[in-house]
């Protein structure tokens, strides 16, 4: 297989980490918390409620991105946790070698997830804003959709079909 990075995206509190996490491991890939690349600014907005714009989003993108691209141009695979929320923001990251793996849900079952979350800066008073922003990936994008409804392990497995077929 040639060098691959899994961009695991989709709104806060949908699994992105645990899932990417789980992928990394079975795959023997990096794995890539993208919330560790956000600038101390963003980091500082999202516990005072705050919603990211685009503006404070680009900085961040443009880190996870790097990340990709230093993967790739070694020759290495990985698995990186990134909302990716609009398809203008997976254009700066989509690249040769780059495939999105869309978690989808419910809002109640996340805004469940999120009230459950402990030690993490994203509150869930944001969650309205990230659905606000959020556009699914379309067919054209190649993304692997994948119901939140399953375990990760059952996601993993669901990813690792898809990837093998």
């Amino acid at each position: 297989m040639n060098p691959t990075v899994l961009v695991v995206m989709g709104v806060s509190g949908s699994g992105k980490s645990t899932l990417g996490r789980l992928l990394a491991q079975r795959l023997g890939w990096d794995f890539q918390e993208g919330d560790d690349l956000h600038p101390a600014a963003n980091i500082a907005k999202m516990p005072a409620g705050i919603p990211l714009t685009d503006a404070d989003r680009w900085p961040w993108l443009d880190r996870v991105a790097a990340w990709i691209r230093e993967r790739l141009e070694a020759g290495q695979s990985g698995v990186v946790a990134c909302s990716a929320l609009k398809r203008s923001y997976r254009d700066v990251l989509r690249g040769k070698g780059v495939r999105f793996v869309y978690l989808h849900g419910e809002r109640d079952a996340i805004a469940a997830r999120l009230a459950a979350r402990r030690g993490h800066y994203m509150p869930a008073a944001l969650l309205d804003s990230q659905f606000a922003a959020l556009e699914p990936p379309q067919p054209d994008e190649g993304a692997i959709t994948v119901n939140i409804a399953a375990s990760p392990e059952t996601e993993a497995d669901a990813v690792l079909a898809d990837l093998r077929s």
